[in-house]
């Protein structure tokens, strides 16, 4: 039997992944935070890492466990943990394999909330070096001898810069530094983080995965890749049998247990749910981005288009080479002169909201918003002027996305 699609595989993952005793076709949503033990022997071994266990729902459950399944599938891993947020995914990973001295390589294109929380650990002895990723020569000049990882997102938000991914990801095994790629922005039906060679891949699952904007979630899935006897960080107790399960074992006990940004158990179901779609809503997402890139590169009211799949992208050939479609997110740059704030209220189908990868289209003021905290050199060296709109560009119908963008673009 041939390989089966990829929709195909997404719509009966949970079912094949996860088989329930009654039947049941959707992992049901657990909301037990306690769990019994017949014989006081297991919680003890539980809890000592002798036997595998749900003891308390912080840590595990049932259903966060059928989602971590699901998803660690479709990014060919050897495991994922689940947080609350994408948020709590970074912060918990990094927090949980950092200490005091570490140096870290970053991009310096991050979404604005990732930036703000590199800047807090630098706060805490942590020294970070924001670089531009689309380059690995850049990345190979800021390595010290105290460097353990890389932290990169394949392509960024809202600028849509495309890191130099594989080429990171050899220079990373070469020099046996962690690599973390960010995965949000083109999720596994177009990029194989793996394939780039990324060690631990994290996605807020609050965008395409779930795809409707209904409910939070965060991810970290281990490739397999890295060698974790060559990282320092790993603690004696978190040193389990097998050796590739050091990482995950630290990130659940230091990450999930001791932080707590646990995700609840509706939020997974519903994710399952959401990411039966995934394919079905990325692909028409990304068709109708292309079209609108198309219209706009030559649009009279349009100064600039930030959009991969346009072949004057600086990363174009680097997007070409590892996305099998160019992604839903883009930004335009409208005339100095012209009020971004009045365009964005004339538009009667595009939404004015903070959010990526739902079903509907969303435009949003971005110097102003989301990087109002940043300061005006850190803008300058991620390209954000004041007159920037970032799209995250939904499932319409694109004729009218494009009669609506018409009307609010001439006023």
């Amino acid at each position: 039997m041939k390989e089966l699609g990829t929709t195909t595989q997404l719509v009966h993952a949970d079912k094949s992944l996860n088989p329930q005793s009654d039947g049941a076709v959707h992992s049901p949503a657990n909301q037990s935070v306690l769990f019994e033990f017949a014989d006081a022997q297991g919680i003890v071994d539980a809890f000592q890492g002798k036997k595998s266990a749900h003891v308390y729902s912080r840590s595990s459950s049932s259903t966060n466990n059928s989602l971590q399944n699901v998803i660690n599938h479709f990014e060919g891993g050897i495991g994922a943990v689940t947080f609350a947020t994408g948020m709590a995914a970074i912060s918990s990973v990094l927090l949980s394999l950092l200490k005091h001295g570490d140096h870290i390589i970053v991009s310096e294109f991050l979404f604005g909330n990732t930036r703000s929380f590199f800047k807090h650990l630098q706060q805490l002895g942590i020294e970070v070096s924001f670089v531009d990723v689309t380059d690995v020569h850049n990345v190979e000049l800021a390595k010290q001898s105290n460097t353990v990882l890389v932290f990169c997102e394949s392509l960024s938000n809202p600028m849509t810069q495309v890191a130099d991914l594989s080429a990171i990801g050899t220079y990373c095994q070469r020099q046996q530094l962690l690599y973390i790629v960010d995965n949000t922005m083109s999720p596994s039906v177009i990029f194989s983080a793996k394939a780039a060679l990324a060690s631990l891949v994290i996605s807020s699952l609050t965008k395409y995965v779930s795809g409707h904007g209904q409910v939070l979630g965060g991810s970290v899935v281990d490739t397999g890749l890295f060698d974790w006897q060559c990282y320092a960080n790993i603690e004696p107790i978190y040193k389990v049998v097998d050796t590739t399960q050091w990482g995950l074992t630290q990130i659940r006990k230091k990450g999930l247990r001791d932080i707590g940004a646990t995700l609840p158990a509706p939020s997974a179901a519903t994710i399952l749910v959401g990411m039966e779609t995934l394919d079905l809503r990325y692909q028409k997402a990304c068709e109708n981005a292309r079209k609108l890139a198309q219209h706009f590169i030559n649009h009279p009211q349009i100064k600039s288009v930030f959009y991969p799949g346009l072949a004057c992208h600086p990363q174009h050939y680097i997007a070409r080479d590892h996305f099998s479609s160019y992604g839903a997110i883009m930004s335009i740059e409208l005339p100095d002169g012209v009020d971004i704030i009045q365009l964005i209220n004339r538009m009667k189908l595009v939404i004015c909201a903070t959010h990526l990868g739902d079903t509907r289209t969303l435009a949003l003021p971005v110097a102003q918003t989301i990087y109002f905290e940043s300061t005006q050199e850190e803008r300058d060296r991620m390209g954000i002027t004041n007159q920037i709109v970032r799209l995250s560009i939904g499932i319409e119908d694109i004729d009218d996305l494009l009669a609506d963008f018409e009307q609010a673009l001439y006023g």
